[in-house]
């Protein structure tokens, strides 16, 4: 009976500490689809990325070409004009995809121009969250748009430190 009382107890109280705790979330998607300065970036964006796409796909076909009038020609080519040729392709072909890399890689041209673009909105979309959390006493707000993820959370809930210190690694 004693066992009984004293789950139903927890439970109560677990219950009412969530209860407690306010939960909110938000759309970054439609945020930044309704701003216009966003509009603006992503066309931006948009038209770099065609221009640079063709500047790309231009060293592909000159390669294409310089590979065609190769295949025409290697059989009356001296041995060294052969090799010369091949070694001039293999070192434009390179050149284009190190220029590729270079536009659209990880940390390319192109990512670069939508940090610089896109960023400083996102920070402003945090920094109103932030605001309003802070004021509606929010524990944490989800964003929809990016699958759920938390895009603000209250440091008061955070454990972090206390699973490192259960775990021994703070004392």
């Amino acid at each position: 009976m004693k066992k009984t009382v004293f789950i139903l107890t927890i439970a109560l109280f677990s219950s009412l500490t969530v209860f407690s705790q306010r939960f909110a979330y938000i759309d970054s998607e439609y945020i930044l689809e309704n701003i216009p300065e966003y509009q603006a970036a992503q066309m931006e964006i948009e038209q770099i990325s065609v221009e640079w796409q063709n500047e790309i796909e231009a060293k592909f076909a000159e390669i294409d070409e310089l590979y065609r009038e190769y295949q025409a020609e290697s059989m009356l080519l001296p041995e060294d004009m052969r090799m010369q040729r091949e070694e001039e392709i293999i070192e434009k072909e390179r050149e284009a995809k190190e220029l590729q890399m270079q536009r659209f890689g990880r940390e390319g041209d192109l990512f670069q121009k939508r940090q610089e673009l896109v960023k400083p909105l996102q920070d402003q979309i945090y920094d109103a969250v932030e605001e309003i959390a802070t004021r509606g006493n929010y524990a944490v707000i989800f964003d929809k748009a990016g699958g759920g993820n938390m895009i603000y959370s209250d440091v008061r809930y955070d454990l972090s430190d206390d699973v490192l210190q259960n775990m021994g690694y703070r004392q």
